[in-house]
């Protein structure tokens, strides 16, 4: 809150000017200054209550203290402080120096209906980060009625909900009482003017809300233990992948998302509050979530039917985007080598299979492999893809494993390795594969030979 001037003295009478000697030090410089001259004219950010002045007002400002972290400006003219002074002090965060009259006039102007705009949090643990963006870090946790001073909107990304769609609302500039500024989405935040009378602030101390471990278990991204096991064994399922399978706090909106294979639920929060060592219930709802280390999580959740359930997720190292990038390079370099050494090869027993740089395929004159091999519906096109992993001992046979897939019918899957001459490829059924792994031969493999067809 703005506290008055403790000194004696400080007002100037009309009469004549005394030095006000009060020592301000900045960049190690002691100034002196005189209680009739002025550093500028200024913007009052958030509101007084004593003297009583609202946010968005234009002030006279006559000097910065460092030391004590305050402005030192003029009251408005008809208005007097409780001890009858005509100056008081504003915390530095409160006020906004802007130079002269005319351009703090054109600064207030500029705020327009956000002058005595306010916010109350309706989300404990709402945070206000650094940028208008869910990703930015954090710089400060909100405590539930918690009052911002609301400074202007901000263009951004948008939050998005447990669907996956954007949510209602806009990112604003906020600041708090004690002066921290960033951004906030508006989703849980109740906006309303103040014009006059007590700004009600439901806050504790800042240390007493802090928590490091929950902070960084919200900053985390935090993925299905899928994830982790495809970053152990190096065999990536990028179908997988791209549904980003985790568990989203939903710290920005107040609903917590966990979507898995099965599982699409959300849970609607008031707060994150701590419930035992390293372990923290959602409020409102059955959620419990524990940090086991610092790269594993379990959340803990009551279904609908009354069973207990609990869930996994893990925090990777590298970001899932980053995931999808090495494996697609690694499928098209694959593909690439393929394409390069045909991009046509022919079979005097099974016909033409012909390649385009698009990673598309034509298979005609494959008769004798209908219906064993390629279902009757199949086709003769469709789309190569380099989806497949070999087991150890078949790394020594093959170069790799793909996947034919036919316009009209799900992937037959082969097993191949090129030479000079052209490529030779070993029909995987579906009884040989271990997920996305070749694990075995079949008992009968059938193998086909292609030579490379002069263009």
């Amino acid at each position: 809150m703005v506290s008055r001037l403790s000194f004696p003295g400080f007002g100037c009478p009309a009469k004549g000017f005394r030095l006000l000697f009060r020592g301000l030090i900045t960049g190690g410089i002691l100034l002196l200054s005189a209680c009739s001259s002025r550093l500028g004219w200024g913007v009052l950010l958030w509101s007084s209550e004593e003297p009583e002045i609202l946010a968005g007002t234009v002030l006279p400002v006559y000097i910065r203290s460092n030391i004590d972290k305050v402005w030192v400006a003029g009251v408005p003219a008809g208005l007097k402080t409780a001890d009858g002074l005509d100056k008081f002090e504003v915390p530095l965060a409160h006020l906004e120096l802007a130079g002269s009259r005319k351009k703090a006039l054109a600064r207030a102007e500029a705020m327009g209906s956000y002058g005595r705009t306010y916010a109350e949090n309706l989300q404990d643990g709402l945070p206000i980060r650094e940028q208008p963006d869910n990703g930015a870090r954090r710089v400060y946790r909100l405590k539930i009625s918690e009052i911002l001073k609301v400074l202007g909107k901000a263009e951004g990304n948008p939050a998005v909900g447990a669907s996956g769609d954007p949510l209602p609302g806009d990112w604003y500039q906020v600041m708090t009482e004690d002066g921290t500024t960033g951004y906030c989405f508006s989703y849980r935040l109740k906006f309303f003017e103040h014009n006059g009378g007590p700004l009600v602030v439901e806050t504790e101390e800042q240390g007493e809300r802090e928590d490091p471990e929950l902070d960084r278990l919200l900053a985390r991204t935090w993925s299905a233990e899928s994830y982790l096991t495809m970053v152990n064994t190096g065999r990536f399922n990028l179908e997988e992948l791209s549904r980003h399978w985790g568990f989203s706090p939903g710290q920005d909106t107040g609903i917590a998302h966990i979507y898995v294979p099965g599982l699409d639920q959300t849970f609607a929060y008031t707060g994150i509050r701590a419930a035992g060592s390293r372990t923290w219930r959602f409020e409102g709802t059955n959620l419990q979530m524990s940090l086991r280390s610092d790269t594993t999580m379990a959340l803990q959740f009551t279904e609908p039917g009354g069973a207990l359930r609990s869930l996994i997720f893990v925090a990777l190292a590298v970001d899932v985007e980053d995931l999808i990038i090495q494996e697609t390079g690694r499928r098209e370099e694959l593909f690439q080598s393929m394409y390069a050494q045909g991009p046509v090869f022919t079979s005097n027993n099974y016909g033409t299979l012909a390649l385009t740089a698009d990673a598309a395929f034509t298979w005609t004159g494959n008769r004798l492999l209908i219906p064993q091999v390629i279902p009757a519906s199949a086709g003769q096109g469709g789309s190569v893809t380099m989806d497949l992993y070999l087991s150890p001992i078949l790394q020594q046979r093959y170069q790799g494993a793909l996947s034919l897939r036919f316009d009209r019918a799900g992937p037959v899957r082969f097993m191949y390795t090129l030479d000079a001459q052209g490529l030779r490829i070993e029909y995987v059924p579906d009884t040989s594969m271990d997920g996305n792994m070749v694990a075995r031969r079949a008992s009968s493999p059938t193998v086909i030979y292609f030579y490379r067809a002069e263009l």
